[in-house]
């Protein structure tokens, strides 16, 4: 069974940066969609970023383009997401997940999830 674990979590200023990481293991991922979501309390989840399996093409919601990188790490079975101008409405939970296919915008298209890391911007 596939397991994704998210970490980089925290606490930053606004402005700030942080980097989230998530490692996959228990399955061949390099060949899986992998993509970050976040949700806000009170709110839905939401799309932020997606990565095809060779790293070639990316996705980003609009309000973190220019802001937020994805990238991944295939020997290392590892994704990323650098966050820079960190806003607080960026606050949420963020969650790394897996597809098989191509990948989406739609969270319910993703086969595995991670437990979530925490991202708190205070103003």
């Amino acid at each position: 069974q596939g397991q994704l674990v998210e970490f980089g979590g925290g606490l930053v200023q606004a402005g700030g940066s942080l980097r989230l990481s998530c490692a996959a293991s228990g399955r061949a991922f390099e060949y899986y969609a992998m993509g970050w979501f976040r949700q806000a309390p009170g709110k839905e989840r939401e799309f932020v970023a997606a990565i095809s399996w060779s790293g070639g093409s990316t996705d980003y919601a609009d309000s973190v383009k220019g802001r937020f990188t994805i990238s991944r790490d295939n020997a290392k079975n590892t994704v990323s997401l650098q966050m820079n101008s960190l806003k607080p409405l960026d606050t949420a939970v963020y969650y790394c997940a897996a597809r098989s296919g191509p990948y989406s915008d739609y969270a319910d298209e993703y086969d595995y999830w991670g437990q979530g890391t925490q991202v708190t911007v205070s103003s």
